[in-house]
């Protein structure tokens, strides 16, 4: 049997079917809802690898690659997220994720992820379409969310902008490119 995987999503049914997804193939995949039932299950038995959702009931999943590293260094963890972003990317990445996947995504993209070798920063490579200005605006005010805690009002205020029209733009999935 590979390496035990454990899913962090909050939503139950896609916890369920990605769970089993690996079961499947496999591997002992145990699934929970919560950080605190993570950290609880961490504790117990620390895991090898493990599928983390970004965002977990309101709470940002991020907080819980330092104690998922401090229990078992040799963790390998994919982020997973909905609305994914550049600076997200770079956070989860800078913390010891060891991939960053926007959802849906299929198991073998994850799996993949779980054995791929970082590349040395030289050769990886480097994009020559810039970014559009709706992708740019969306990362721009993910980075100003981040800085406020999440909270709308103090990042509308930061941007200058009325709180209602940002929140119609943060319930707008990002631009692709």
């Amino acid at each position: 049997m590979n390496a035990p995987i454990l899913v962090i999503d909050d939503d139950p049914t896609f916890n369920e079917v990605l769970t089993r997804a690996f079961v499947r193939r496999g591997f002992a995949a145990h699934g929970v809802l919560s950080a605190d039932a993570a950290l609880q299950t961490m504790q117990a038995q620390p895991p090898m690898r493990v599928v983390l959702d970004l965002n977990l009931g309101g709470a940002s999943g991020l907080a819980l690659i330092k104690p998922l590293l401090q229990a078992n260094p040799a963790c390998r963890i994919v982020v997973l997220t909905g609305y994914a972003s550049i600076a997200t990317a770079v956070d989860a990445i800078k913390l010891g994720a060891v991939q960053y996947l926007a959802k849906p995504v299929e198991v073998e993209a994850v799996l993949a992820a779980f054995a791929a070798v970082a590349e040395p920063a030289a050769e990886a490579p480097i994009g020559h379409l810039p970014l559009s200005v709706e992708r740019l605006e969306w990362e721009h005010i993910q980075r100003v969310l981040r800085e406020n805690d999440g909270n709308i009002s103090a990042t509308a205020r930061a941007l200058n902008m009325h709180r209602r029209t940002l929140q119609r733009k943060l319930m707008k999935r990002p631009a692709r490119k």
